[in-house]
């Protein structure tokens, strides 16, 4: 499955953006059926997961991102969403969408003081 990002970019503190990873190469179906994932790299860090949705709808965040980032699908797209709000430095990473077993090639998002 090849997934293609995209949203990511340069703010400043207190701003918002939103990315976008599209899947190609299945089927409607199988990305219904399969959880999604936004991981995010910063340098000298290990990957660590943001958030998550399952074939339920049900979320999870990590603790450092709750009330600010929402994660979203729209499986009839293929596509899976982060809404990330109140953009912090330390939200400055590469950040990836992972679904059907496949990363996607991660975007660079990099928020300044």
């Amino acid at each position: 499955v090849q997934l293609v990002e995209s949203g990511g970019g340069w703010v400043q503190a207190g701003e918002s953006l939103t990315l976008s990873c599209a899947a190609a190469s299945t089927t409607i179906t199988i990305v219904s059926r399969t959880a999604k994932a936004w991981y995010r790299q910063a340098p000298g860090k290990q990957r660590e997961l943001v958030a998550s949705i399952n074939r339920y709808g049900t979320t999870n965040y990590a603790d450092s991102v709750k009330g600010r980032f929402t994660i979203s699908r729209d499986n009839a797209k293929k596509t899976v969403y982060l809404q990330m709000n109140s953009l912090k430095p330390e939200d400055t990473a590469v950040y990836y969408c992972h679904l059907c077993g496949s990363w996607g090639q991660g975007t660079q998002v990099t928020v300044s003081s």
